[in-house]
């Protein structure tokens, strides 16, 4: 028996249905992070590594009529020759809370130092839920 469906025999209530809501991200970009974020490393099995820090930014669109929680940040982060900055890594962080209509985001990310830059973040996307998810 699935959670909800025991949920709904124990407690004899039924679950609200949340759908999940997609979330255009657009006009983004990054920065280096300011010095006082900028401090870390990229460990690879077990080794640590150098690594740049820095801040990716853009706006956010929710056409829905409530505002999302904890929307999911998905997207590509490529070095200057096209190779993955972020080696299997597609979901890059979230977003607390994304308003009705047009909104801002700023996600940290670090990568290790020998990618070249500039980078290319390309397929960004989010998606969340109009209730709290608890996390």
């Amino acid at each position: 028996m699935g959670a909800i469906a025991l949920l709904v025999a124990v407690t004899g209530l039924p679950m609200p249905a949340q759908a999940v809501t997609q979330i255009r991200l657009f006009d983004i970009d990054y920065r280096d992070c300011p010095p006082e974020m900028a401090k870390g490393t990229v460990t690879t099995d077990g080794s640590a590594m150098a690594a740049n820090c820095f801040l990716v930014f853009g706006k956010t669109e929710n056409t829905s009529a409530r505002p999302v929680y904890n929307a999911d940040i998905f997207g590509r982060v490529l070095d200057a020759n096209d190779n993955p900055a972020m080696q299997n890594r597609t979901r890059l962080g979230a977003i607390e809370e994304v308003p009705i209509g047009i909104g801002e985001f700023e996600l940290r990310i670090t990568v290790p130092a020998n990618q070249p830059t500039p980078l290319k973040l390309v397929q960004f996307k989010a998606s969340g839920f109009s209730g709290r998810v608890r996390r």
